[in-house]
């Protein structure tokens, strides 16, 4: 019996400590994220050398740690039967009644909710370099600059119906719709499989509002770029791995499961590059979390993605004859960087080195640098003179980084800040004219319809307030409602639900979600901020608070 009890208050102890942990873990990471923030928002630069910066975050971190230990521990309490903050009681799961029908109705209704902005904002949102693919496919000029699998899929389709028709904008209308029909289904499988876990009525009816009216949501599923079906698959691989981990047997015997997981898997990052490498290095954490029950199925369904992804990449490459690898989307960090260094600092730099940058980023790109994003400096990268020569560009990149180690993580900051501090305004476009506007107010959403499309609003209220949120005044207006837009706030809840998971020892509830994380990892190296490259926040929220299902002696968290 002494022994029992030493054993609960050996893992009681290991729990408070592991809570007191992570929820620290939070509350510093929070700490740097507002600090740093508020100083990149305001000034443009975190001021390194200020102890009040540390003495803030310090302060912060505190607060934090001990509110967040606060509600861990009172929703322990009430998962054991007390009320939450001894004011809401959770309520058992419900059974969910049986209905086969549930998905088609529900997808109907998410895709009568687009089809009203659709015809709102008619004919699609066909913006973030939907010409330059439409032109690639039209041109029969390709290259890898942008994924060709979407290239192919978009320029296809528009062009094919434009030739029957002779209307451009009936072509992106028509690849729009099928896009969101596409994606709205797997909204629709998600809501089923909550529903299935017993989530009840009213949060049925809750996300389905969300999923098919949060402007968020709409916006992804009716625009041209290549996000919303690689955010689609991204959901949909994450369902799956949710389903694995709560039932592998059941999973790995189900065929349908698992050639829908790998055509999934397969499919995403051809849909944008960043994804396969989030996923590979999704793959050891997958192993190392089923050492001790791993099969030859199960590598199987994990490793065939990663080779008929390189398999058919290469030979869309090979048949469509495209143009070289453009290094400086991977070099993006490293250029702005330098730029910055050239721009604030270039009396410290000798003659030597000003010339060797010069020589892969021409002084016009340059004399261009703009905090927020890279497109103007990058674009001018010298691709043939690196792949010539690359040690100078990098042996460069060191010397500058050990002279000026605040400018490049300044220069890396601001280029993705707007990812994890939630009141950043994403307005990394102003100034930019572009067709039919310049961004002025904010660029939260391109918005527009670039050429050869033109937009013919057939409900010109819900196009005003589309127009509103995505480049007007909407988050200097409502900043505090303009929070719920906001990719940094997203990332702190992820960042919440998944600590406190790592506290209770329920890697199996963090294990699906670890591509969504990767994947936001990916773009903290990118050329800016944008709510494009993580919308799986918003659209993955959902599963987020899905319960989990019930195994014989154990708990749902």
């Amino acid at each position: 019996m002494e022994n029992s009890k030493t054993g609960k208050n050996i893992t009681t102890s290991n729990e408070t400590r592991s809570a007191w942990l992570m929820s620290g873990l939070f509350g510093i990471l929070s700490g740097i994220f507002f600090v740093f923030g508020y100083q990149l928002e305001r000034f443009d630069n975190v001021n390194f050398k200020d102890s009040g910066t540390y003495a803030f975050i310090l302060c912060i971190a505190v607060i934090l740690t001990i509110d967040v230990r606060y509600v861990w521990k009172s929703y322990d309490s009430a998962r054991a039967g007390k009320k939450l903050f001894g004011l809401i009681e959770l309520k058992g799961r419900e059974s969910a009644a049986g209905d086969k029908r549930f998905i088609l109705k529900t997808w109907a209704v998410l895709a009568a909710l687009n089809t009203v902005v659709i015809l709102a904002e008619y004919p699609g949102f066909f913006v973030y370099d939907a010409q330059d693919e439409l032109n690639e496919v039209l041109t029969r000029s390709f290259s890898t600059h942008h994924p060709l699998l979407h290239v192919l899929l978009l320029g296809g389709i528009i062009a094919l119906v434009h030739k029957l028709t002779g209307s451009w904008n009936a072509g992106i209308f028509t690849y729009t719709f099928l896009q969101m029909l596409v994606i709205t289904f797997v909204l629709a499988y998600v809501i089923d499989y909550m529903r299935k876990k017993g989530i009840g009525k009213r949060s049925v009816v809750l996300w389905t509002v969300y999923y098919g009216v949060f402007p968020v949501i709409v916006m992804y599923n009716l625009c041209s770029s290549k996000d919303g079906l690689f955010t689609a698959l991204l959901l949909y691989i994450t369902l799956s791995l949710i389903k694995l981990t709560e039932d592998k047997e059941a999973f790995l015997k189900s065929r349908s499961l698992v050639v829908s997981f790998v055509i999934s898997a397969v499919l995403m990052p051809l849909f944008r590059h960043n994804g396969f490498y989030a996923y590979l290095v999704f793959l050891p954490f997958t192993f190392i979390y089923f050492r001790k029950e791993i099969t030859k199925k199960l590598v199987l369904m994990l490793v065939i993605p990663v080779v008929c992804y390189l398999a058919i990449n290469t030979a869309l490459s090979a048949v469509l004859s495209t143009k070289g690898t453009d290094h400086q989307e991977m070099l993006t960090v490293p250029i702005m960087q330098m730029a910055r260094v050239y721009t604030y600092e270039k009396d410290s730099m000798s003659p030597e080195d000003i010339r060797t940058l010069e020589a892969y980023i021409p002084v016009d790109n340059l004399e261009m640098y703009t905090p927020r994003v890279s497109d103007m400096v990058k674009y001018g990268f010298n691709n043939e003179l690196y792949e010539q020569n690359s040690k100078d560009f990098k042996d460069l990149w060191i010397k500058l980084f050990l002279k000026h180690p605040a400018t490049y993580f300044n220069a890396w900051f601001l280029t993705s800040y707007g990812y994890w501090f939630p009141p950043a305004l994403i307005n990394v476009y102003k100034g930019t004219t572009v067709f039919t506007f310049t961004y002025t107010d904010s660029s939260y959403f391109g918005y527009e319809v670039e050429q050869p499309g033109e937009r013919h609003s057939l409900i010109p209220v819900i196009d005003s307030f589309y127009r509103y949120i995505s480049i007007g005044s909407f988050h200097k207006d409502a900043p505090v409602l303009a929070l719920l837009f906001s990719p940094g706030l997203c990332m702190l809840i992820y960042l919440f639900v998944v600590l406190y998971r790592l506290s209770k020892g329920k890697f199996d509830r963090v294990l699906p979600y670890m591509p969504i994380i990767l994947n936001w990892l990916t773009v903290l190296l990118g050329p800016t901020y944008l709510v494009r490259y993580v919308a799986i926040l918003w659209y993955a929220l959902p599963l987020l608070f899905a319960p989990k299902a019930e195994r014989v002696g154990g708990e749902s968290v």
